[in-house]
């Protein structure tokens, strides 16, 4: 299958494969608009990937890889939000060399990721464009705007939790760019590894479960640990204190870490992409925060911190001191050319 022969007929072809009916949904694509059924709040976020800055067609991703980790990502911020998935509407722009089948690999990607999660992909757009990218705008609901939880809500004296572990994603990563590192660890964690930053798992049932217990305050992990730490204190006037020994490693991040002579906390806490959640949470909720985290099954939950009064982020060392990390910045310059990963 060569080159789309047209605009619409490749809007059709993407439209047959992608899921697009929902509970919400009474209009979907096809339409002039989408029409969904409106009531207590709505969760909004909008994000893109770009070919040569989020991932590499010729870098190891495939492209199915794309549409999922392009939806699974943008899927994060509602999940940081406690919002459960609805709509996601998807602008998809296509370079001339791109043939009609890689496309549709990448709409089986997001369709993968989309019937996981129960979104239904309600409309969207092709342009043309000089390299390969997708937009995405995902809607999410609550029945109360209370229940939804911000950035600004931490307060001195809670307890800063995280969801899974760091350093996956950025693990995933120099593996895909030096394959031969992958002899310092198993077959199958070097597999997973890859998954971690091929294919990221958006905590939508976990952040449901930290924001049903009380979360005061939450954010994805999107540009590492030390950066998206920063937007919380930020936002909500607070200093957060991160014990460095508490943070959980992926497994196989010392050892590649090690080989490739990069400091695993480093990894962790810069290399952005893990897309876990990190939540300010009252201490008398956390038993609680504990056993939903348990009952959605989804991943593990660590306390590594603390809010205190300040406006700063202190990631304390086991020997003293404190590790100073900017994190993932999209505009930051970079020698070489644009860089694989970013948020």
């Amino acid at each position: 299958m060569g080159q789309p022969n047209g605009e619409f007929e490749l809007i059709a072809r993407l439209r047959e494969r992608l899921p697009g009916t929902g509970a919400r949904l009474l209009v979907g694509s096809g339409d002039d608009a989408a029409v969904a059924v409106a009531g207590g709040a709505t969760a909004t976020s909008v994000d893109a990937v770009v070919d040569g800055v989020h991932f590499r067609l010729d870098g190891g991703f495939e492209p199915e890889d794309v549409g999922a980790k392009a939806l699974a990502t943008a899927l994060s911020d509602l999940a940081a939000m406690g919002a459960e998935p609805g709509e996601a509407y998807v602008v998809l722009g296509v370079p001339p060399a791109a043939g009609e089948a890689e496309l549709l690999r990448i709409a089986d990607g997001l369709a993968e990721v989309a019937t996981a999660t129960g979104t239904a992909v309600a409309g969207g757009d092709v342009v043309r464009s000089p390299v390969l990218w997708l937009a995405l705008t995902v809607v999410g609901h609550a029945p109360r705007p209370e229940l939804l939880v911000t950035r600004a809500g931490a307060e001195a004296g809670d307890v800063l939790v995280l969801s899974g572990e760091l350093g996956g994603a950025a693990a995933g990563l120099l593996l895909l760019e030096r394959p031969a590192l992958a002899d310092v660890v198993a077959a199958a964690t070097a597999a997973n590894l890859r998954q971690r930053q091929l294919r990221p798992t958006p905590r939508l049932r976990a952040g449901a479960a930290l924001a049903a217990a009380g979360a005061r305050a939450m954010i994805d992990l999107s540009d590492g640990l030390a950066a998206d730490a920063g937007h919380v204190a930020a936002r909500s006037g607070v200093a957060l204190a991160i014990d460095a020994a508490a943070i959980p490693l992926a497994k196989g991040v010392a050892e590649l870490a090690a080989a490739s002579g990069q400091d695993p906390l480093e990894l962790a806490v810069s290399g952005g992409e893990d897309y876990e959640l990190l939540a300010a949470i009252p201490p008398d909720r956390l038993g609680e925060a504990a056993t939903r985290i348990g009952d959605a099954a989804e991943t593990s939950l660590t306390v590594i911190g603390e809010v205190t009064r300040g406006g700063a982020v202190e990631i304390r060392l086991p020997g003293g001191g404190t590790l100073t990390s900017a994190g993932f910045d999209q505009l930051a310059p970079r020698p070489g050319g644009p860089a694989a990963a970013g948020p």
